[in-house]
């Protein structure tokens, strides 16, 4: 159970199924994708998942960013104003942090001002997903270009901190060599809680996607059960959950709360029906005991 993945596809439309691989894998708490390369009029749905995206601006069928968040998790969109492929939102877990899916053109020219602006937008605690398509020795690589020192310089002007260590990312294929240029950055008290790796499989893709797990917490509850309420015994929930006045008049206002919230939740279990925690496994048609 992950708290994130974050992969460049390379394309939404024709990468579905291997989506819904990853997601049966992991059960993320939310996605971040890049070059979606979708345009407005394409419609990108995926089941229990709300999508947020952002398309090139150009409306070409290349580039592109989105956010897939959990439909059982809170989650509220951000207006980010930067030239930037970008999108952010806020979802709420445990407590609110700020997701980000960042994707930087590679051979274009970014202004430090830009990224700095970006960064002032991000409600603190963040971390950014994406492919900044900027090589350095600090995460992995064999030399630092230019980009990837305005990355060094981002990070130290900023106190943010790397979560990437030499992970290989990108399998550029027409050199066949590897790469390591998909980053996860995060604000500084997030880094004692997550950590990551690398999905060993490309999925269709050449980047292999980034998983980010948040080591104190399980997601797997949270984000894919869900309570049926059309099939609850209402009856039996209202014989169950008695709330009191001695609850709220003779306790803290903390304490109020946790008495009663976990008389709802024990009064629902006992009488609401839930769906089951786990995805569909992905079928191909193509897979046999051979393979």
């Amino acid at each position: 159970m992950a708290f994130s993945v974050s992969w460049n596809c390379r394309g939404d439309q024709h990468k579905m199924s291997d989506l819904k691989d990853i997601l049966n894998s992991y059960q993320p708490a939310c996605v971040a994708l890049q070059e979606t390369h979708l345009k407005p009029e394409y419609s990108f749905r995926l089941h229990g998942y709300t999508v947020f995206r952002n398309d090139h601006p150009a409306n070409r069928a290349s580039g592109g960013v989105a956010l897939l968040i959990s439909n059982n998790i809170p989650s509220s969109l951000l207006t980010l104003n930067t030239p930037f492929q970008a999108i952010a939102a806020q979802i709420f877990t445990h407590k609110l942090i700020t997701i980000c899916s960042l994707y930087l053109l590679p051979n274009t020219q970014i202004d430090q001002i830009n990224l700095n602006n970006l960064m002032l937008q991000l409600p603190e605690p963040f971390v950014i997903l994406g492919d900044l398509n900027g090589h350095s020795q600090i995460w992995g690589s064999d030399d630092t270009n230019s980009r990837g020192r305005q990355i060094e310089k981002l990070l130290h002007d900023h106190n943010l901190c790397l979560l990437n260590t030499d992970e290989i990312t990108h399998f550029h294929t027409p050199t066949r060599t590897f790469h390591s240029i998909d980053l996860a950055i995060c604000s500084p008290s997030l880094l004692p809680f997550f950590s990551l790796q690398t999905d060993p499989d490309l999925h269709n893709s050449d980047y292999f996607p980034i998983i980010l797990t948040d080591k104190r917490h399980s997601y797997l509850h949270t984000v894919f059960s869900r309570f049926k309420y059309d099939l609850a015994n209402w009856t039996k929930f209202t014989s169950t959950a008695c709330i009191t006045k001695t609850m709220v008049c003779d306790n803290p206002i903390d304490s109020a709360v946790h008495q009663i919230t976990e008389t709802l939740i024990a009064a629902a279990e006992n009488s609401i029906p839930k769906t089951k925690n786990n995805f569909r496994r992905q079928r191909k048609v193509w897979w046999n005991s051979d393979c």
